[in-house]
């Protein structure tokens, strides 16, 4: 199933596409655990980076059945969405398939209802 990431192009700035998805995941009821700025902690380590944010993300009565079948689970729980800007300015997020994380932790596969709706509030997110 290859390494399991989608990558998806945004047409918003940056700080505009990470705005719109802890927007889109509010109105859904999906919580907001974490947002890391992947970019000022290599600032604070004396280092260079491109933009970058991690959010982690989830709904606990979706995550919590999957990571009951199979605690191992609990390693790609809560969901996250990486959300880069290149040095052309390109806007990308990334997040892992849901189907990739039902195989690597061998769970049932109706478990994947409980997780792939967040992919696709993903991409309606980034429609312009």
């Amino acid at each position: 199933m290859g390494n399991g990431i989608v990558t998806l192009g945004s047409p918003f700035p940056f700080a505009d596409t990470i705005q719109r998805l802890r927007d889109a995941f509010a109105s859904k009821g999906i919580k907001v655990f974490a947002v890391i700025d992947q970019q000022a902690e290599a600032k604070a380590a004396g280092l260079d980076m491109p933009p970058a944010t991690l959010i982690l993300f989830g709904n606990p009565k979706g995550g919590t059945p999957l990571m009951l079948a199979q605690p191992s689970s609990g390693l790609d729980l809560p969901l996250k969405a990486l959300v880069t800007e290149n040095s052309r300015g390109r806007v990308e997020v990334s997040f892992n398939d849901a189907a990739y994380i039902i195989e690597r932790h061998a769970l049932p596969a109706a478990l994947a209802a409980n997780i792939a709706p967040a992919a696709k509030l993903v991409a309606a997110t980034l429609k312009a």
